[in-house]
């Protein structure tokens, strides 16, 4: 009996490939309403077969089908209903089913942490790549017995302990494996494409077998496709088979070629492309856009022809634009704007496709600011939705014992409401933040959140008993098991609401998250214990790809497709982004365990074989009627290089006299920057507030003089508008409490022993210290970094004591006085007053910088100027007064050299008197302003009020 010829045919670039599949197929079957019906349609993936369903309705006006029976190559072994008979009811039983890829995971987790001195996230975050290479050799059909010697004498040794380490894929998985009952998810698949393709080769089914859109890059794919094309009733379709190019272009293939993974499929079959017919409907396209990207994508070894190519007609770039775009952002914008024109003029279905997901999540973004939805096929990452989120932060707040940062990030999550309602949980978490979460980290757990009001306390209470499951399992090590269940059950305790549901699982995205945390339990079940301390960090890890991607059906006029999402879909526009080198083409992610040479060894692709699959799918995008290209030619900063494929063009044009669209890309662009640019641009000019006299302050400190001479915005947002500084979260042990219990702490000891320091004065100054620093000392990172800081400084303020207590006799600590300025109340505390000989002098103790004698001299630091002059009129209630007074900054701290006296300190008293006169004067007039900085070289170091004054918009010195 003669053998068939092999029925292959091809659609060609350019056309819509399920449109005309359908359109192919009716015409075949659509007589007989059940021939369609007996039909089995194999397309490469779930989302193809998808988007021939809606082929089939364009091809037939809408008309009612029985539609043929679909399978996706990519899930063959799930598809038991493909071969025919009893023939098939063998398979599942023949065949271990798949092992649960959470499942897996965890399994080569374990052996990796038994094998690797790594953690649970660092072990399952290399379990990912082991499975990523597991599946690549099942795929490629590679025996893993083959990696024993995969590392020649020439190669260093760090390779040979790479492939000692993979050893674990052989024996000790498979023994897994076998314990399991189960094998690799690809080699079940491979082995269902070998099964069926063998059944269907001795007993071929008695209905038609069709296969489109494949290349067969994949050993057993291309076996499955060798069978089907030789059915009596079978039929192979291929994705744009070039049977223009010239022979011995053809003869030159190589890897990077998009024709490559067609011409090694025809080899097999023993096929020439003239052997391949047209698809019924449809005519090769030889128009000059076909030509142009045909001559682009020439192999190297024949672009010789160039030289003798005819020039490219005008209308070659008809339909083709080009968009390069200054940045990533720019490009997103120039994308959405295009859609949104789709959308607004009626084009039909637009797509971005793109392999660059910040660019795609970009696009999103920016359609959403005109309400825009967009159907992106590859979804969204489980953990940045609200109930991932959740998830990942509940357990690293509990690993983090109760941080402020993590703390509040659960706190403040929409889903959580601890079982309250809205008015009453969102004050008592403010007044939790406010009270104890601010400044500096309190002592680690619940128990240092204890608050006086009511609704707090209640809250912490009920946290902390939530949350004690949990906590208990985070020392030692636990079974998973055990650990998710204390989980979860926090979290659910968490977003219950004021009706005591649980809102964590509602929506879609609850739903996904409530089957990925089930099928983690089963999977986790029977494991060994893990480091309590190190789930957070596990779970976060094995939720990082699990994926929502939109339900079957749920698309719209606008989308987002991967390359491979792309491929044999429709669209009546399509926009292909991020055309840079290293995004499309992408060069190959790097491949953790197996060198370039080691890969070859194996057989398993090269990264030129992926280059060339890119290059197929970039040549059927582009020969679709309405195409627009963009790039960004700068990203972070640094200059982009157009994709090959962009540059070829551009030589090809350029030979051509031929040159892209200039118009559109600068309308585009122009409109982009208009959207986000004013019509006009008013200079802001600095703030000059002029607040009622009668609400103007009477009454401030020395040290408050100071900020209203260098900043007078400053006293007008702090005393008129009452405004202060919200300390930031976890914040580093602060100068600002350090210096406070310093103060103290000298006090108490100077106050203790004012006429000889005893024989233990630093013991003395360490218990007072502490009793000083109270709870900031519960504090980790203050007792960490302060508290030694507050040792070495007090040796050294002992050293100064013990030479001072000759001639000088302290009266007074923390001294409060004031007087009368000119009807203004000026008040001031001294750290320390001493009595030498007939007068006074003051000290003031400066944990941090000290002011230098040009800024007194100048009456820009006027603090001790001013308590001089109030202890000559006898403003100190603790000190008589004396026309002797004098002044003097003391250092405290571990490098401490000397103190600074105040020159001329009575001098100095009466200019500062007399420059708060002219300034209390001067501000009891309506017209003068509260100034942000008048003398920027005068401005203080620390200010709290530059954004409020909005100093970067006005002032060079407010970018500092």
């Amino acid at each position: 009996m003669t053998r068939r010829r092999p029925a292959v045919y091809t659609i060609p670039a350019g056309s819509a490939f399920v449109d005309a599949l359908a359109a192919g197929l009716l015409a075949t079957h659509g007589d007989d309403p059940l021939a369609l019906a007996r039909l089995t349609l194999l397309l490469p993936t779930r989302r193809a077969a998808r988007a021939m369903r809606d082929g089939f309705l364009n091809a037939s006006d809408g008309k009612p089908l029985l539609l043929p029976r679909f399978g996706a190559l990519g899930d063959v072994d799930e598809d038991q209903e493909l071969a025919a008979g009893g023939a098939e009811a063998g398979l599942a039983e023949s065949l271990p089913p798949a092992i649960p890829s959470l499942r897996r995971r965890l399994l080569l987790t374990q052996l990796v942490e038994k094998h690797a001195d790594v953690g649970p996230a660092a072990a399952a975050q290399l379990a990912a790549e082991l499975a990523r290479l597991l599946d690549q050799l099942h795929t490629e059909e590679v025996p893993l017995s083959a990696l024993a010697d995969l590392v020649p004498a020439d190669l260093a040794r760090h390779w040979q302990d790479i492939v000692d380490f993979l050893q674990v894929l052989e024996a000790p998985w498979q023994g897994l494996l076998e314990i399991e009952g189960a094998i690799d998810p690809a080699a079940r698949r491979v082995a269902a494409l070998h099964d069926l393709a063998e059944r269907w080769a001795t007993a071929p089914p008695d209905h038609p077998v069709v296969a489109a859109g494949s290349t067969g890059s994949q050993p057993a794919t291309a076996a499955l496709l060798a069978t089907i094309a030789s059915l009596p009733h079978g039929a192979v379709v291929l994705p744009g088979l070039d049977q223009d190019l010239d022979e011995a272009s053809w003869a030159q293939l190589g890897p990077e070629h998009p024709q490559f993974g067609l011409k090694q499929l025809l080899e097999r079959l023993g096929l020439a492309r003239d052997d391949v017919e047209a698809w019924p409907g449809t005519v090769p396209d030889a128009g000059p856009r076909a030509t142009l990207l045909r001559e682009a994508l020439r192999p190297a070894e024949t672009t010789e022809t160039w030289a003798d190519l005819p020039a490219l007609p005008s209308d070659a770039l008809a339909g083709l634009k080009r968009v390069d775009c200054p940045d990533p952002q720019a490009e997103a914008g120039v994308i959405a704007l295009l859609m949104r024109q789709a959308l607004a003029e009626g084009v039909g279905r637009c797509a971005l496709v793109t392999p660059d997901r910040a660019l795609a999540r970009r696009v999103t973004a920016a359609l959403a600011r005109w309400d825009i939805a967009v159907d992106d096929s590859a979804g969204r990452p489980l953990r940045q939705t609200a109930p991932g989120a959740l998830l990942c932060l509940v357990a690293e707040m509990i690993r983090a014992e109760a941080a402020p940062v993590p703390l509040l990030a659960v706190l403040n999550h929409p889903l959580v409401r601890a079982g309250r309602a809205p008015e009453a949980y969102g004050p008592a978490v403010r007044k939790l933040e406010h009270d104890r979460l601010r400044g500096p980290r309190p002592a680690p757990g619940f128990d240092a959140l204890k608050h006086t009001d009511p609704a707090v306390a209640l809250l912490v209470a009920e946290l902390s008993e939530a949350a004690q499951p949990l906590a208990d399992l985070m020392g030692g090590r636990h079974l998973l098991t055990e650990l998710i269940a204390a989980h979860v059950g926090l979290a659910e305790w968490l977003s219950r609401d004021a009706g005591g549901r649980v809102t964590l699982w509602d929506g879609e995205a609850g739903e996904q998250a409530a089957e990925f945390v089930a099928s983690l339990r089963q999977s986790a079940v029977a494991l060994p214990p893990q480091p309590g301390r190190d789930y957070a960090g596990l779970f976060a890890t094995l939720m990082a790809d699990e994926v929502i991607r939109p339900r079957a059906g749920a698309g719209g006029p606008l989308a987002i497709w991967g390359p491979l999402e792309a491929r044999l879909q429709h669209a009546d526009r399509l926009i292909l982004g991020g055309m840079n080198e290293d995004t499309w083409p992408a060069t190959g992610r790097h491949d953790p365990w197996l060198s370039r040479p080691m890969r070859a060894h194996l057989g398993l692709p090269t990264p030129e074989r992926r280059i060339g699959q890119q290059a197929h799918d970039f040549a059927q995008l582009a020969a679709a009627p309405n195409v627009v290209l963009t790039r960004a030619q700068k990203v972070d900063g640094a200059p982009t290089v157009a994709s090959r494929w962009l540059l070829r063009m551009d030589q090809l044009l350029r030979a051509s006299g031929l040159t892209w669209d200039r118009q559109l890309p600068a309308d585009l662009l122009d409109w982009h920057l208009r959207l986000s640019r004013p019509d006009r641009v008013e200079p802001v000019p600095p703030p000059e507030p002029r607040p009622p006299v009668a609400a103007r302050p009477t009454r401030l400190s020395v040290t408050r003089i100071e900020i209203w001479l260098r900043n007078p915005y400053a006293i007008f947002a702090s005393e008129i508008l009452k405004l202060r500084p919200l300390a930031p979260l976890d914040q580093d042990p602060g100068a600002a409490e350090r210096g406070t219990a310093v103060h103290k702490a000298l006090a108490w000891f100077v106050a203790a022993y004012p006429d000889a320091l005893p024989a233990n004065a630093l013991d003395e100054l360490r218990r007072l210290g502490e009793q000083a620093f109270d709870d900031l000392l519960e504090r980790p990172g203050f007792r960490a970094f302060w508290w030694p800081w507050y040792e070495r400084a007090m040796g050294r303020f002992l050293a100064f004591e013990a030479d001072r207590r000759v001639g000088f006799r302290p009266l007074a600590t923390e001294a409060p006085g004031g007087m009368d300025v000119a009807g203004f109340e000026l008040v001031a505390k001294a750290d320390r007053i001493d009595a030498i000989d007939d007068g006074l002098e003051l000290v003031d103790y400066k944990t941090g910088a000290v002011p230098t004698n040009k800024d007194i001299a100048a009456g820009l630091s006027p603090q001790l100027p001013l308590e001089v002059a109030i202890a000559r009129a006898g403003g100190f209630a603790a000190a008589p007064a004396s026309t002797d007074v004098t002044a003097v900054n003391w250092p405290v701290g571990p490098r401490a050299d000397r103190l600074r006296p105040v020159q001329d300190a009575g001098r100095l008293a009466d200019e500062a008197l007399d420059g708060l006169r002219a300034l209390i004067e001067a501000f009891a007039k309506l017209e003068t302003p509260y100034l942000a900085s008048p003398r920027p070289a005068a401005a203080p170091t620390y200010n709290d009020y530059d954004l409020l004054a909005r100093e970067p918009e006005w002032s060079a010195a407010g970018s500092r």
